[in-house]
């Protein structure tokens, strides 16, 4: 069945209460009002507040929409809401539709069901609220066409502690808009008011067939594949990058696509990735508060829309061993309110004096925190991912391309750059013409790459919300742009002095920037011997943030006091070992429900075969072979398996929780994966009708 043909202009947007919206809606002095407190950062005032509300109100109503909620982002890593309907009763069995501003601006969740990391305890129950006004409402219907007003909001405690992802984020988006303007203002830039970071997140994800996701409980509950024999075929013949969109999947995409744009998220590319099975999703950038909400609806849209065309969306960094895992590459930049992109290198970036001092600001900043950067993107999902097949390492490093790597070496020794001017390719076939060649080519391996405008940061994973490491981003270049800014006010000589800080950023920070392969052993051993950190588990890096100097940047620069720090890393170290203990628990279940029963029953047909065969007088040498490696195989299996609740009830006896989570890291996980290597292996040898969960195989090509 075919989609239905969509026009997208009329669609692009139909369900946000946007700017243009509002322009149409609100009395001339209300919009200006709310305009003017955007942008200079001030409360509205309460008549102002209930205007908007009750034209929200109305318009969501048009809509369809019964309910309205606050959306917000707990340190779950996930959305939160709760729905209200907009009745109120007048008495006599009668209603009236409200929304106030008061409704508008806070709203009252239960916050002592949510993570807070030793901030409140369980009993105090009141978390609140607030509107987000720099991100527009929405409406959102679901498959049975119940309609919902979202109003975008931050969450925080009684004592106005951050209990979420976007206030700390919020911080961070301030705090390098500062220190930015400070650079441009020493810069000779009188006209620029603002400055937004700005993002672009690629999403890759997994498509798998919903009846054969069912039959794998390890799909269900812990979003990977805990056992599986590697497929025949996998991705060796790098036919599925950019390959032909199947039909079902194209029709998902396209219903995908429709709901993004009705929303206002700029969806604009999809294709099949490297992996089969796995996908993408670009959108066009935007502000980064706007682009991280955007992202969380999308993840959501993903998993809901699949299953509306049978399918189910992976957004696990490593479903599957052996193939190609998820990411979420962070296209990240700096704009002006008046257009001028910070990171925009020109024709000439040698005499560029300020995008060279913006990058050199960022280069400092990522070689000073590379530590962080690890940190923020640590999770158990990404221990399996980092380092393997085509994510980038757990080493931080800074690709720069060959012309700009050039131009940041000879400037930082003081040496002079001399512009080869611009170059063209010839691709030798005389109907293509000659095109410009781009500044650097696009380094694939590299965790931090420039490419041509913009840093992309290929670190983060699928499953992640981007805020955490876009915080720590912005936090570590807020910094380095307040030490750029504090030197160029005081010297008279601008140029001199950008000169001077390239110069002390070469001698200081070149030792990040590398522009050869990531993967490669040789770079590891080249990093060891620059220092560069190299932190390949989740446990570990996340130690990171708590350091003196995590805690020195962050709290300066007003983006996470120690208090709201310290409980994050409290929450992660957590969740890494009820990760680890659930997947411990469904290792568990499955080896002792599943696979080993089956093996059982193989061995029991082959002993049962043999006894005839050999009854008949004929040599029953190749059953007993196989009956012999199955048995031993078992045997070995159920070891294994006690070694598994062992080593958890271990780990679950141990009340400190760095140590909980070492021993879950160390013991736990260690026994588990080993015991994967009995149960692999005895799939490739019980009959495909007696193995009971369908294979790699089934999974990455029946979809």
């Amino acid at each position: 069945m075919s989609n239905p043909v969509i026009n997208v202009a009329e669609i692009f947007g139909s369900n946000v209460f946007s700017d243009k919206v509002m322009k149409e809606r609100l009395p001339k002095a209300v919009y200006k009002s709310f305009k003017k407190s955007i942008d200079e950062g001030k409360q509205l005032t309460m008549d102002v507040a209930n205007v908007i509300a009750n034209s929200m109100k109305d318009w969501a109503i048009e809509k369809g929409a019964t309910h309205y909620t606050h959306w917000f982002q707990p340190l779950t890593g996930i959305t939160a809401e709760k729905h209200d309907a907009f009745i109120s009763p007048v008495g006599d069995g009668e209603i009236v539709l409200e929304f106030s501003g008061k409704q508008l601006i806070q709203g009252e969740p239960d916050a002592s069901s949510f993570p807070s990391g030793g901030l409140r305890a369980t009993f105090e129950a009141r978390g609140y609220t607030a509107w987000d006004p720099t991100v527009p409402a929405f409406v959102k219907d679901n498959a049975v066409g119940d309609v919902t007003l979202f109003i975008p909001t931050a969450f925080y405690s009684y004592t106005g502690v951050a209990l979420d992802k976007k206030i700390p984020l919020l911080r961070s988006i301030d705090a390098v808009s500062k220190q930015a303007l400070r650079v441009l203002k020493a810069l000779g830039n009188t006209t620029s008011r603002k400055v937004v970071a700005t993002l672009g997140p690629e999403q890759e994800y997994f498509l798998v067939d919903k009846k054969l996701f069912m039959q794998r409980l390890d799909l269900q509950l812990t979003g990977r594949t805990l056992f599986g024999a590697a497929s025949p075929k996998g991705q060796e013949l790098e036919d599925q990058y950019f390959g032909t969109i199947k039909d079902n999947v194209s029709a998902f995409m396209a219903d995908l696509d429709a709901e993004m744009w009705k929303l206002g998220i700029f969806s604009k590319t999809r294709h099949n990735e490297v992996a089969p099975a796995q996908f993408e999703n670009a959108p066009v950038f935007s502000m980064l508060n706007t682009a991280v909400d955007h992202n969380q609806l999308t993840m959501e849209l993903m998993q809901k829309i699949a299953l509306r065309h049978d399918l189910v969306c992976l957004l696990h960094e490593k479903p599957y061993r052996g193939i190609n895992g998820s990411g979420k590459h962070n296209n990240w930049s700096l704009a002006t309110d008046d257009g001028l992109n910070l990171l925009e290198p020109g024709d000439n970036p040698h005499d560029n004096m300020q995008f060279l001092a913006f990058l050199a600001g960022v280069i400092r900043a990522v070689d000073r925190h590379a530590d962080m950067l690890r940190g923020g993107c640590a999770t158990a999902g990404q221990d399996h991912r980092l380092g393997a097949n085509e994510a980038p390492p757990a080493i931080i490093s800074v690709y720069l391309g060959d012309m700009l790597g050039e131009i940041f070496e000879k400037l930082g020794k003081g040496e002079k750059y001399s512009s080869k001017g611009k170059e063209f390719t010839n691709v030798g076939v005389d109907t293509l013409p000659s095109f410009p060649k781009d500044n650097s080519d696009r380094n694939r391996t590299s965790p931090f790459a420039f490419t041509g405008n913009k840093f992309e940061f290929r670190m983060v994973g699928s499953a992640m919300s981007c805020a955490g490491p876009m915080l720590i981003l912005n936090t570590a270049v807020a910094e380095s742009f307040d030490e750029i800014a504090g030197r160029l006010e005081k010297s008279k000589d601008i140029k001199a002095e950008v000169a001077a800080i390239l110069k002390d950023v070469f001698r200081e920070n070149s030792k990040i920037v590398f522009n050869g392969n990531n993967y490669s052993a040789e770079w590891e051993k080249e990093a060891a011997k620059r220092g560069l950190p190299n932190v390949k588990n989740s446990v570990d890096a996340h130690k990171a943030l708590i350091t003196p100097k995590a805690e020195s940047i962050l709290t300066k620069y007003g983006v996470l006091s120690k208090e709201e720090l310290h409980s994050r890393y409290e929450i992660y170290i957590e969740t890494y070992s009820k990760v680890i203990n659930i997947e411990a628990n469904t290792a568990i279940n499955m080896a002792g429900t599943m696979f080993i029963p089956a093996a059982i029953k193989y061995a029991t047909k082959l002993a049962d075969s043999i006894s005839k065969v050999k009854a008949a007088g004929v040599s029953a040498a190749a059953q007993e072979g196989i009956l012999k490696t199955v048995s031993t195989l078992l045997e070995t299996a159920v070891k294994k398996l006690k070694a598994v609740v062992d080593a958890k009830e271990k780990a679950s006896n141990i009340s400190e929780a760095v140590k909980k989570a070492e021993c879950y890291r160390d013991d736990v996980f260690t026994a588990y994966t080993s015991l994967r290597d009995e149960i692999d292996a005895l799939e490739a040898i019980v009959p495909a009708n007696i193995w009971p969960v369908p294979t790699y195989a089934d999974l990455l090509f029946k979809l």
